[in-house]
Order: structure tokens, then C-alpha cells, then sequence
């Protein structure tokens, strides 16, 4: 839970200019690079830090995929309830689902959109990614406006391309020597003109249109909203937002130093906030829990100050 500071409490309430402020000095004090959009999804009031600067998505990019995918799925390209079975040797590594698990898996198309975006499950996204495709991704992006969101490949691209860049064996001798001179610049992944990129507006903009049921059919748009409310990880924009009558839903993104999310904030009285928050840290070291909690504050400091 992000503490409550009176500070920046006072400050949520102060003019755009002052918050905007406060919100890049929590940045810096927690030792990252960040960049904010918030918008009032129903009125499209805003506030933002660098908003219209290219970010790299990292596990983000599954947002606009599974926009995609429930795209294609109402227009009867491809069939959600398809049943596809993955063997341990040709799934996607990763901390979390699939890609932990020991044995042969079947499941549906739809059910690995879940665990994609719920647990961030990278065989589960690459599986998915597989049936949409880049071309597919990009023509819903397209068709929606949405035109400086790039998704240019899957996990396991980007995987192979972090190994390429820093001439390494495996992901765990780049993280033992991160911290070496240069490394840091060679890696592809990290440059958003070099991977999958957006800005935090245009990623407001997305989920907003989830939200009112614009980027997709609405039973479509109402599947998606229920997978990003059961996002699992509490610590970063959640955080920001510990009562139990406020829902938060999100995506979270998290690459070496990159650590971002994007989700929506409801409010009892029917408020709505579409949040979109990208840091990268200056110190090169696995656990920043820094890092993590100024991604609830800052998401704080911008709704509380367009509810103010």
C-alpha cells in the first residue's frame, strides 16, 4: 500500500502546473524516468507528464493484442473456444503461468487471452500473438485511430532480441552484468524506436475505448474489462488506491529496468480514469520496490487532482 503523504495530498488539490510538479519530483525521488497520461474518461478532462513521448511497452503490448484478438473474434476471423495444446518444450519462458509449468497444457484460445493479461503469461501471450499476428494487431490499431501504438513482435522476439543485443547466453548472465558499461545502451528492447512502443495518451486512449465499449463489440469490450479487473499484482497502480470501493484494473509491463501500467480507476459515484504510467529506473537491479510504489502515487497525485 502506497502511504498517504499530507504533502502530496495538498498538492492533488492544487492547480495542473503544481501536481504536474509534484508528480515529476516523486519520480525523480524514486529514482526513475516517468512519464503520466490521465484522462477523465467520460469527460476527457487531462492532466500528463511527457505524455505524447514514445515509451517501451514491455508486457503491455498484450493490451492491444487482446484488442485485436476480440476484434477478429467478433468478426468470425478466428474461434475464441478453439482448443490448443502446448508442450512444456515450445512454450515461451516467463515467471508466471504457463511458462512455469511442467506438463503438456490444453486450454482455449480465450483462456490464454485470460492468463495473458491477468498473470502476464508469456507463452499464453505468444500463443495468442501466433493466431492475431503483427499485421493483425496493426490493423486494429488502425482502425481505432490509434496510430502511434507499434507492436512489432511477441515474447519471444523480444527475448531474442535482448540476447542478440547484448551478445549474452541467457537472460540471467544479462542481468548478472546489466550493470557493465554499455550494456544497458546496446539492448533493442529498451529504445522504443527499436520495439514496441506507444504514448501514455494514446494508451489512455485504448483503454478508454474499452471502457465505453468503442474498440470492440460490446460484449467483447465487457470481456476484456472483466480479464483487466482480474489482473493479480497489487503493487503498483492499485497501490495508489487502497479502498475497497474503488476498482482498479490494469495491465502491468516489466522489462530489466522498464516498469510501467496502464489501467482504468472507478470510483462508487461513477467516476472513471484511464491511467497510463511508464517508468524506467536509473539503477540497474531487480527488486525496486521505489519504482513500483511512485506508479500508485503518481496515478494518485493525477486522478485525485482531476476529481479535485
Amino acid at each position: 500500500m502506497t502511504p498517504r503523504n499530507p504533502e502530496l495530498d495538498r498538492a492533488a488539490a492544487s492547480s495542473p502546473a503544481q501536481v504536474v510538479g509534484v508528480i515529476e519530483r516523486a519520480f525523480r525521488e524514486a529514482g526513475v524516468w516517468g512519464r503520466l497520461h490521465a484522462v477523465d474518461v467520460d469527460t476527457g478532462r487531462e492532466i500528463g507528464v511527457g505524455a505524447d513521448d514514445p515509451v517501451v511497452l514491455a508486457s503491455v503490448y498484450k493490451v492491444p493484442l487482446l484488442v485485436a484478438f476480440c476484434r477478429l473474434a467478433a468478426d468470425g476471423a478466428l474461434d475464441p473456444a478453439e482448443r490448443v495444446t502446448l508442450r512444456p518444450d515450445e512454450r515461451t519462458e516467463g515467471g508466471t503461468g504457463l511458462s512455469v509449468l511442467l506438463d503438456e497444457v490444453t486450454m482455449s484460445l480465450r483462456d490464454l487471452a485470460c492468463l495473458m493479461i491477468t498473470v502476464s503469461d508469456n507463452a499464453a501471450a505468444d500463443t495468442v500473438y501466433g493466431r492475431v499476428g503483427r499485421d493483425g494487431i496493426a490493423a486494429a490499431l488502425d482502425a481505432l485511430g490509434l496510430r502511434r501504438i507499434h507492436v512489432v513482435g511477441d515474447g519471444r522476439d523480444l527475448f531474442d532480441a535482448l540476447l542478440a543485443d547484448s551478445g549474452m547466453a541467457d537472460l540471467g548472465e544479462l542481468w548478472q552484468r546489466l550493470d557493465e558499461p554499455g550494456v544497458l545502451d546496446r539492448l533493442g528492447p529498451l529504445d522504443p524506436s527499436r520495439t514496441s512502443d506507444g504514448t501514455p495518451r494514446e494508451l489512455t486512449r485504448l483503454l478508454s475505448m474499452i471502457w465505453r465499449d468503442e474498440a470492440a463489440p460490446a460484449a467483447e469490450c465487457a470481456l476484456m474489462r472483466r480479464m483487466l479487473g482480474l489482473q493479480v499484482w497489487p503493487h503498483r497502480l492499485s497501490s495508489g488506491f487502497p479502498r475497497d470501493d474503488v476498482r482498479v484494473s490494469g495491465k502491468t509491463g516489466t522489462l530489466l529496468t522498464v516498469r510501467n501500467e496502464i489501467g482504468v480507476v472507478e470510483y462508487p459515484d461513477g467516476g472513471r480514469y484511464a491511467v497510463a504510467v511508464f517508468t524506467r529506473a536509473f539503477e540497474a537491479v531487480a527488486v525496486q520496490p521505489r519504482a513500483d510504489a511512485v506508479i500508485g502515487t503518481a496515478a494518485r497525485l493525477a486522478v485525485e487532482a482531476l476529481r479535485a
